[in-house]
């Protein structure tokens, strides 16, 4: 068994693969709770690989070595596509490893994954399973917080999942639609860009604020909240095989 952790800006997710099935999936606050989980002790863990856009995670990495075989994910580790990425130095590892999880999913086909998070991130895989780029914007708390902070008057709201009002009759539905329908049609007009260029491309949803946006695009999508998990397993295989 694998075990894959993806440590985010706001949980530390985890997951258990025997092969390429994910067995088990984990949510944690930080990395003291997955280490007191007593997960080590419940699964007979071979390999481990771990992607972070947290610095500092050196004392957590070391406590890791002693329980499991560890691969750090970083931009220059192996990965099973070709990176075209032009500053691939400061490619965020959750991008990297989305992109190698949509092409696991469709391989050899264009697809475009969005990653739903803290910050919305486009990241394209063309048919040639090479990664180009793609875009990042600010996510749904980002623009509620980026509203309140650069107004005076404007208050910070939460992320309302269940708001799907477009003509807001109140200042804090206004607020709302601006930042959570207004990501939506962003979105939405991210797709149809991407298929004037590539008719035949695969979207793939995946993130924290999948769910909502999921009910709510026009465009048909693959929704898969565990895609970076998947995406990491995928190029720990790969790094194994190649050593073997």
């Amino acid at each position: 068994m694998q075990l894959v952790i993806d440590i985010g800006n706001t949980r530390v997710k985890a997951a258990i693969f025997e092969n390429k099935v994910l067995k088990h999936f984990f949510v944690f606050n930080s990395t003291d709770e997955l280490l007191l989980s007593g997960i080590f002790d419940n699964y007979d863990l071979k390999q481990c690989i771990l992607a972070s856009v947290v610095n500092e995670m050196e004392s957590f990495i070391a406590l890791l070595k002693q329980k499991v075989n560890v691969l750090l994910f970083t931009t220059d580790t192996p990965i099973p596509i070709t990176n075209l990425y032009q500053t691939a130095h400061s490619l965020g590892s959750d991008r990297l490893a989305g992109a190698v999880g949509g092409n696991f999913l469709f391989p050899g086909k264009n697809v475009l994954v969005i990653d739903c998070g803290t910050c919305i991130k486009y990241n394209f895989v063309t048919n040639n399973n090479e990664y180009i780029g793609g875009a990042i914007s600010p996510g749904l708390q980002m623009r509620l917080k980026a509203m309140h902070t650069f107004t005076s008057r404007l208050p910070l709201l939460a992320v309302d999942h269940s708001f799907d009002r477009f003509i807001a009759t109140n200042s804090n539905d206004s607020i709302l639609s601006g930042a959570q329908m207004g990501a939506t049609a962003e979105i939405d007009g991210f797709i149809e860009q991407y298929k004037n260029l590539y008719p035949d491309i695969n979207v793939v949803l995946t993130g924290g604020d999948v769910n909502f946006f999921e009910k709510r695009l026009k465009n048909s999508i693959f929704a898969d909240q565990n895609l970076i998990l998947k995406g990491l397993n995928e190029i720990l295989d790969y790094n194994l095989n190649r050593i073997k």
